[in-house]
């Protein structure tokens, strides 16, 4: 195994020690594809990234199970390592090729520090939809906590996910999954997790509660999701939650695994009925090591 340099990386944390946790590994030399993989179910957070060029910022992203093309909090805490320890400088964007294509990541600084970091999503797309029955049962839910003023509809910005509106804070607390159901679901859909929200939150100051389900990339829970948040940016949009084009949100998440996370979105809906997306949140390189 190739030498390689790793940092520990906490995103969408307001403070060290919260958030998701993140690996990110800058080798010396190239790894085989089983090898990265390797490394990312030992790592077994939810998403191990690899910086394989140092120049270009190309990246790969692994689940303890299989490669994404995209995800949110990597995509955030790989800039952060590429700023502070490639570049070594302040810097307003970073263009990451990931196996999606490139995403631009902007920069906002506090005290010549990095603050909220800014990630651009995808255009969004608007997939199936599903009925309330089904998914009450996949999440051991009554109906009536499912809020049917708005659908329950599969949306991507770069990875799809099914999003599930739910009526308060006590019916996103309840959910429980039926693993065997939601498995059974996810094999005929395009979509392989769950995201479920609610408008009622812990921390005032904040609009929206979510929860994240991804049993099938080997998460049964994601602390902080920047890809499903995205998709939930652009479902918010879409169906008008809060009566308009736009949406500034603050989204907390995390809180049911003992890890607490804060994302920013931001999304608006032009006049040629185009979405744009963009999540946002905090980082923090909480440790490093090496793996030989």
């Amino acid at each position: 195994m190739p030498k390689c340099k790793f940092y520990i990386v906490d995103v969408f944390a307001e403070r060290k020690f919260e958030g998701n946790q993140l690996a990110v590994f800058i080798c010396e030399e190239v790894l085989f594809e089983a090898e990265m993989q390797k490394i990312a179910k030992e790592m077994n957070y939810s998403e191990t990234t690899f910086i394989t060029s140092k120049e270009n910022y190309d990246i790969r992203i692994f689940t303890p199970e299989v490669e994404l093309p995209f995800a949110g909090h990597p995509t955030i805490g790989t800039s952060l390592v590429i700023q502070q320890e490639i570049i070594k400088g302040n810097v307003k964007t970073i263009l990451l090729n990931l196996k999606i294509g490139s995403i631009p990541v902007l920069f906002k600084y506090k005290s010549g520090k990095p603050d909220v970091i800014w990630m651009e999503h995808n255009s969004p797309t608007f997939g199936r939809f599903f009925d309330k029955e089904l998914l009450s049962q996949i999440l051991n839910l009554d109906e009536s906590h499912i809020d049917d003023r708005f659908p329950i509809q599969e949306v991507s910005t770069g990875i799809p996910f099914i999003i599930v509106p739910l009526k308060n804070l006590a019916a996103l607390k309840k959910v429980k999954v039926d693993v065997d159901k939601y498995l059974d679901l996810v094999e005929k859909t395009e979509a392989k997790a769950i995201l479920i929200f609610c408008p009622e939150t812990r921390n005032k100051g904040n609009d929206l509660s979510v929860r994240v389900f991804a049993y099938y990339h080997g998460v049964p829970e994601d602390p902080a999701t920047g890809s499903g948040n995205g998709c939930l940016a652009a479902y918010l949009v879409k169906h008008q939650y809060y009566i308009k084009d736009s949406i500034n949100a603050r989204v907390e998440q995390g809180y049911e695994v003992g890890r607490p996370s804060l994302l920013y979105l931001k999304a608006e809906k032009n006049e040629e009925e185009i979405i744009s997306v963009s999540v946002g949140g905090k980082a923090f390189i909480v440790a490093e090591g090496e793996l030989r």
